[in-house]
């Protein structure tokens, strides 16, 4: 940015000089929305913030943008609110970058180094219907404003805020942007905001616009703050709105030549084809650089690849000198903006001109043995890619890891069969290392399994990387570190989502083109490499359905695009067919082999175990025992929560009660509660104090009265002295009940002898 679009900014020496112009409208800056913006979108950030003047389309002004840097502090709602003013006299709109940065003169996306909330520009179509769905999928956000334009149907445009519960900083941030551009994919939002440095209005200024004014004004604002990977867990289950059209709004911006027609269209100077030699030869060079960069091509490949090009399409074409300048000029960008270069994976899988072809007879004629399954019964075949499936929390990581030491010590798990001992690298990047080595010692694993495996199994911490180019690199030479003399059987990586890289674009997991890059670009590259007859196992999450989708196709709930499915050999879904009980049920597909029915397994004793379907009245009465069993366990910390807090001089309505202790103490909801009193005072464990003015309280509102639990007493505000000990007690008075509930009919009777707690025949505890 050159220095004479920079201007010095004093907030009292530049812009308050000049009286205030008269509004017919009323409409002028509001600087408690102002503070209010700066709040949500810069509170917690350091550094500076970038703000821009621009003067709005459309009234027949001309200006140029004027630049300042504000202190992210206390000062920057007053610095902000003298240039709205001067902005709103020159009708210009007042913009900011929504993250911070070093110092003044730095606004570039790679110099923005903080943002602490996300923002959606619904700037076309059909706002409302965008609207309902961000909410209905991403909760309530921290601000929703108007941003003073207006769609050709009348509708407001917004910016839909979210605030972060920290800043976000270099992966985060970038992640964050990431997700800017996937939530405005979804919806038909402005997809710019995939740039950090992409600026936006700010709320209180004045909008300008073909003369049209108006304030930027909040439309709601709540005190919402969402965590950045919960969030993401939410964008990437939140489906597309129908008829959003998935592809960027916003300014249109002259088109580039496309690479295809780049690589095959001669291009002759003077300027006398559609797009320039220096254009032509800038897109075939940093094509070729992406491939080297992103190991798929050599060095020496990717500079004859360029030669070639100079050579067949540029008319003349460019000296090699010159050539080679441009290269290693685009060369050392691409390295700045994107990292070191990283050597190629090698694949294995055969070139074109190498693929084979089999007629129908030698197919027939062909009986050698079938390879041997990896894990039997054709669960994972050499070359195979089983994905196992399941919704958070549901046990995929458990389950995952009891399996592989099983396979890694040649021991048969819930039916698979390895044929010797595995050996296994689990690849996985979401238990950090002391609590993997943790759970690896709480898992129930026989004696014999475990000293099996000790060496077979190998497993990393939690990983901070993706799986690109780099990541692929350092997996790799992990691999060949752990199996130096034979590459592993199976290769493990739990979860998709922590280490998806979707390519060039930077597609999500949702992007059928993303997913099947990573499939074949990364995963099988990295397989080919190490070991092309090793077998692959991905653990995924799950999406919900609902419980007729889910029995009718299990392999629908798997979160992403349905390349998956496509590509897989082998698919796994564990899930549970009913909440409330322990077992789950693995559902299984096979492409290589006869279908499996699927299994219903449970932890016994600490170890998966498969249970046999006949048996499902007796699975059913011990879920019904665990069911009695909290059922008493809800009864006792109601009895004695009511005994604490009478202790300490509070007594409780029903309804009270159920409010003030919900989600407390295991409980529940308050519905939940009342339920659990009203069974409790039925039994007889429960009675009512409808006259509470011997205790200090005044009459109830509640049909019922206080509750009453048998023991309780409560202090009276005076003291006494223990004649033995001399220690000065509070003195405590008991509360009696004076009516309680018919067990027949319900009613509220009184209690015949308060000192005498009777309970319904049989019901004693």
């Amino acid at each position: 940015m050159s220095d004479d679009k920079i201007i010095h900014f004093n907030p009292w020496q530049d812009f308050n000089d000049a009286p205030a112009a008269e509004d017919p409208f009323g409409v002028e800056p509001d600087p408690v929305q102002i503070a209010t913006f700066l709040d949500v979108v810069f509170g917690w950030c350091e550094g500076q913030i970038p703000v821009r003047g621009f003067v709005d389309m459309g009234q027949g002004k001309e200006g140029r943008p004027h630049n300042v840097w504000i202190d992210a502090d206390a000062t920057a709602p007053g610095k902000l609110a003298t240039f709205a003013n001067w902005a709103w006299r020159e009708g210009a709109a007042v913009y900011v970058i929504p993250g911070t940065v070093a110092g003044a003169g730095q606004a570039k996306a790679a110099e923005v180094l903080q943002m602490q909330a996300l923002v959606v520009d619904l700037d076309a179509g059909d706002i409302p219907a965008k609207l309902a769905h961000l909410l209905r999928h991403l909760g309530q956000p921290t601000l929703i404003i108007e941003s003073g334009g207006r769609t050709p149907e009348g509708a407001s445009k917004l910016h839909v805020w979210w605030k972060m519960t920290e800043p976000a900083e270099e992966a985060a941030l970038a992640s964050l942007c990431r997700l800017r551009g996937e939530i405005a994919l979804k919806v038909g939002g402005d997809t710019h905001f995939r740039s950090a440095h992409q600026p936006i209005r700010v709320a209180g200024t004045v909008y300008h616009k073909h003369g049209n004014q108006r304030l930027v004004q909040i439309r709601e604002h709540h005190s919402v703050e969402v965590d950045l990977d919960e969030f993401t867990e939410r964008v990437s289950e939140m489906p597309p709105l129908p008829g959003a059209g998935m592809v960027a709004s916003g300014s249109v911006t002259p088109e580039k030549p496309r690479l295809e027609d780049v690589l095959v269209t001669p291009v002759r100077e003077g300027g006398r084809d559609d797009w320039s030699r220096f254009e032509g030869a800038s897109a075939a060079i940093g094509h070729f650089i992406r491939l080297v960069h992103e190991g798929r091509m050599s060095k020496e490949e990717g500079w004859q690849a360029i030669c070639g090009y100079n050579a067949a399409m540029l008319r003349p074409s460019w000296p090699i000198e010159r050539l080679q300048r441009e290269s290693e000029r685009l060369w050392d960008l691409h390295v700045q903006k994107n990292g070191p270069p990283l050597v190629r994976l090698d694949s294995a899988a055969p070139a074109p001109s190498e693929m084979p072809t089999f007629t129908l007879g030698a197919l027939l004629d062909d009986e050698s043995p079938m390879p041997e399954d990896i894990i039997a019964p054709r669960v994972l075949t050499p070359g195979g890619l089983l994905v196992l499936g399941g919704a958070p929390k549901v046990g995929k990581s458990d389950l995952t890891i009891s399996w592989l030491v099983h396979m890694a010590a040649g021991q048969p798990f819930l039916g698979f069969t390895p044929p010797r001992p595995l050996r296994v690298f689990y690849l996985q990047a979401e238990i950090q290392y002391h609590y993997l080595r943790e759970r690896l010692g709480q898992i129930s694993l026989p004696a014999k399994v475990l000293a099996a495996a000790r060496d077979t199994f190998v497993a990393t911490p939690k990983l901070k990387l993706l799986l690109d180019a780099e990541g692929s690199i350092r997996v790799a030479r992990a691999i060949q570190a752990a199996f130096p003399d034979a590459g592993p059987d199976i290769i493990c990586i739990d979860p998709i989502r922590n280490l998806f890289d979707g390519g060039p674009d930077g597609g999500g997991e949702n992007d059928n083109t993303a997913m099947m890059f990573f499939l074949k670009d990364r995963v099988e590259v990295l397989r080919d490499y190490i070991n092309p007859a090793c077998g692959l196992i991905l653990v995924h999450h799950t999406r919900k359905l609902s419980k007729q989708q889910l029995k009718d196709d299990p392999f629908l709930a798997l979160s992403g695009a349905s390349a998956l499915r496509g590509f897989y050999t082998s698919g796994l879904i564990l899930h549970r067919p009913d909440e409330d009980a322990p077992e789950r049920k693995l559902e299984i597909e096979l492409r290589n082999g006869p279908a499996l029915p699927s299994k219903l397994i449970d932890k016994v004793g600490g170890q998966w175990v498969e249970i046999n379907p006949m048996n499902e009245r007796l699975v059913r009465a011990e879920v019904g025992a665990k069911y009695d069993a909290e059922r008493v366990r809800k009864q006792e910390v109601i009895l004695s929560i009511l005994l604490e807090e009478a202790a300490e001089g509070r007594l409780y309505t029903v309804n009270q009660f159920a409010e003030a202790f919900e989600n407390k103490g295991g409980l529940g909801g308050k519905d939940a509660i009342r339920d659990r009193i009203a069974v409790q005072a039925t039994k007889g464990a429960v009675k009512f104090v409808r006259n509470a003015a011997p205790y200090g309280l005044g009459p109830s509102r509640s049909r019922f009265g206080y509750l009453c639990v048998e023991g309780m007493v409560m202090p009276t505000g005076g003291e006494e002295v223990d004649p033995e000990t001399g220690e000065v007690c509070p003195v405590r008075v008991a509360v009696l009940p004076t009516h309680y509930k018919s067990p027949q009919t319900g009613a509220l009777l009184e209690v015949e002898n308060p000192h005498v707690w009777v309970y319904p025949e049989g019901e004693r505890p």
